[in-house]
């Protein structure tokens, strides 16, 4: 039997132990690329009995998301007609003349830091009701992964401070959950495809002793922000884009600056949905993590018509965080989120399925899973929020295995993060429930109006 060389045989053997890392230490758990269990599957060679439906055994294998029993119709929950607040405000800004848009601030954690999900829905709702523009955006990178979809950032020399892993930890972290912090020299440049964008607006924090930024486009400035103030505060410098705009410069030319976030409107009717997410982010960020005075002026600015909260896949992996802290914290989001937008509709949006690896070597769902969107359900419903059960919606237990197991794969081999076709199946989920609720809206207020008698 031959024998491998000395350092060809380490070199397979730390490379195994490299991937096999990933599953006995927990925090490398995002970095699996071994499904371990496949090996048999891959060396066994044995002819199995022909299935009496191949076909069909073949395309419910390949396409698991089309069987009728994997996915359910699962409506928006909202007994105190919560979401009417949205929906009248979606009704005026579908119309081309609007001269408003409907708005929708979506937070959530990593796949919403990719525009996962919330691309999806926004295309969906966009193509529905109307394009009002890309909304917001972060002006540099937190995350390698962080994106959103139709925007290109090209930023350099800021201190990116995330609200769960700010060095700084005062609360001010704008609209999205990030700030940047920059001199003389940072820079942070947008790209976009379509010239119809119209206004650019950036968001900053005014404080003692703040410096200089401009704003240019292509070879034009539009102009040149003090953020120096006496207290700190809530900055928002609006500039008209000249015609044809398909890029934006922000730079520092002095001192000490602190910005948030760019935002793009068209300056017409339909939709905006803005997807704000912070990788690792669980509810507590915005009960606690977030200054409740600084988040008010930033909701109260952009004034949303409805704020999705999206958490609850990161804490689903501490039982006794579920079960002993979660209810607290949701309730603490919503009193802020009411305190700060009385007339905005709130939507609770559980988190998808989160699967495991099983004794049995089977895909399983998290235990905890099950018992925060019962938690995060009676959280809403109490408090008068609307309720979308994601978890049932995309099939319930199990959900995650059968997309791992589906060509192409629908999650990664974390049995977390959604592929862009899983991302697509529940921003679709997402964007009917929204419809059916909005057509049984339209539906009762027509009926409520009163008969006009005819001569």
């Amino acid at each position: 039997m031959p024998v491998l060389p000395k350092k060809t045989t380490l070199t397979i053997l730390s490379f195994g132990a490299l991937m096999a890392m990933t599953d006995l230490v927990p925090p490398l758990r995002d970095y699996k690329v071994m499904d371990w269990r496949s090996i048999p599957s891959v060396l066994d060679f044995i002819d199995r009995r022909p299935s009496p439906q191949p076909e069909a055994d073949e395309q419910t294998r390949l396409r698991p998301e089309t069987g009728p029993v994997q996915q359910a119709e699962i409506s928006i929950e909202d007994t105190s007609h919560h979401m009417d607040f949205f929906y009248r405000a979606l009704r005026l800004a579908a119309n081309p003349g609007a001269t408003g848009a409907a708005r929708i601030l979506h937070y959530g954690d990593s796949p919403t830091t990719a525009d996962l999900i919330t691309s999806d829905a926004r295309a969906l709702l966009q193509k529905m009701f109307g394009d009002a523009g890309h909304g917001f955006s972060l002006i540099a990178k937190p995350w390698a992964w962080y994106s959103h979809k139709g925007i290109e950032i090209k930023s350099s020399g800021w201190q990116m401070d995330p609200a769960n892993e700010s060095k700084i930890r005062d609360g001010h972290y704008g609209l999205g959950g990030v700030s940047f912090r920059g001199v003389a020299g940072a820079t942070a440049r947008l790209l976009w495809r379509d010239e119809t964008h119209k206004v650019i607006e950036v968001a900053y924090l005014r404080q003692p002793e703040g410096g200089e930024f401009e704003v240019e486009s292509g070879d034009q400035q539009l102009g040149v922000v003090d953020t120096a103030a006496e207290t700190r505060g809530s900055g928002f410098a609006p500039f008209t884009l000249p015609e044809g705009s398909r890029e934006i410069v922000i730079r520092v030319k002095s001192g000490k600056v602190r910005l948030f976030g760019a935002q793009l409107e068209r300056a017409a009717y339909g939709v905006i949905y803005d997807s704000l997410g912070v990788n690792g982010a669980y509810v507590s960020i915005l009960a606690r993590f977030f200054n409740e005075n600084h988040w008010r002026e930033q909701l109260q600015h952009y004034r949303p018509n409805l704020v999705i909260v999206n958490y609850g896949t990161n804490e689903s992996m501490y039982p006794s965080f579920v079960d002993t802290v979660s209810e607290k914290e949701l309730r603490e989001v919503i009193r802020r989120l009411k305190s700060a937008l009385p007339e905005t509709s709130i939507l609770v949006m559980s988190p998808m399925d989160r699967g495991q690896l099983m004794t049995g070597g089977e895909i399983g769902t998290v235990p905890a899973i099950p018992r925060l969107v019962a938690i995060q359900q009676r959280v809403a419903l109490e408090t008068g929020c609307a309720f979308f059960n994601t978890f049932a919606a995309m099939g319930g237990v199990g959900t995650m295995g059968r997309w791992f197991e589906a060509e192409p794969r629908l999650v990664g081999a974390d049995f977390i993060h959604p592929m862009p076709g899983g991302a697509r199946i529940v921003g679709g989920l997402l964007y009917k429930a929204l419809l059916e609720s909005y057509n049984k809206y339209k539906l009762r207020t027509l009926k409520s109006r009163p008969m006009v008698a005819r001569n």
